[in-house]
């Protein structure tokens, strides 16, 4: 198999890109898009293909985006966030992605020829808390991790998105147990695997700072790519840079 293989594992949805040598037993790392640009499983694919690596690469679609968007598309995710976007959003987005991994990742290894290999995980921004969240959870045998724009505490991102849209978010109890459970420099002692942090250099300060954080309480590797933001488009040179970062991790901590 050398071509893109596209379609739903335990109902997720999914495209995987096979290993550079099909014919030889190969690692897995599987991972989660953006919800800004890359913004579905196959413009993740695109953007940080990680060619070259003995590994099945597995981009799933997040719940609410691709062949998921409710009813209404975009506008009623963007009308149930501007109604709440910790619990209309993050936490349902985050919590069924998790939720349904592990069930996914057993259908893959079966369906993926060769692919019995080391596992990794690897997501962009709301995308990067879910691979934190299931790398937390510890019950997937996860070798290692890595994050691009890496949403590492919600409550700092909720503050971006008060700035960015202009309009003041309000909190409740229940919204502020979710963005704690979401905190992920408060729980870096649950992220056990090697994680490579990925930033951009001029991305908003509430994504570099706690990834600063989170690399100085963790020991975590950090790159700082300049000139990227938040997003990283297909085929631009931010997201070479990003590509050629989660390339050379995994090559690195996927080995055997």
């Amino acid at each position: 198999m050398s071509e893109m293989v596209e379609g739903t594992a335990a109902g997720v949805p999914f495209v995987a890109m096979p290993p550079a040598d099909p014919g030889k037993p190969a690692a897995l790392v599987a991972g989660w898009h953006l919800m800004d640009v890359p913004a579905s499983e196959q413009a993740m694919a695109e953007a940080v293909p990680m060619a070259g690596l003995q590994a099945w690469r597995v981009y799933f679609g997040l719940p609410l985006s691709g062949a998921r968007l409710p009813e209404g598309g975009h506008q009623e995710v963007f009308r149930r966030a501007s109604e709440d976007a910790v619990l209309n959003v993050f936490e349902p987005v985050t919590e069924q992605a998790a939720g349904e991994f592990p069930a996914a990742l057993a259908e893959l290894r079966d369906r993926l020829p060769g692919a019995t290999g080391p596992l990794g995980v690897f997501g962009g921004s709301a995308g990067a808390i879910v691979a934190l969240e299931v790398l937390a959870r510890g019950d997937a045998g996860i070798a290692a991790a890595a994050v691009v724009s890496p949403v590492v505490q919600l409550a700092p991102m909720i503050a971006a998105n008060e700035r960015r849209f202009g309009v003041p978010y309000a909190w409740t109890e229940r919204s502020r147990a979710v963005a704690a459970r979401y905190d992920y420099v408060n729980r870096a002692a649950e992220l056990t695997a090697p994680l490579l942090l990925v930033a951009g250099a001029d991305d908003d300060i509430a994504v570099r700072e706690p990834a600063e954080a989170l690399h100085a309480k963790l020991g975590a590797e950090l790159v700082t790519v300049d000139g990227m933001a938040h997003e990283f488009p297909p085929g631009t040179p931010a997201a070479a840079r990003v590509d050629t970062a989660f390339t050379g991790w995994f090559a690195r901590r996927l080995r055997g």
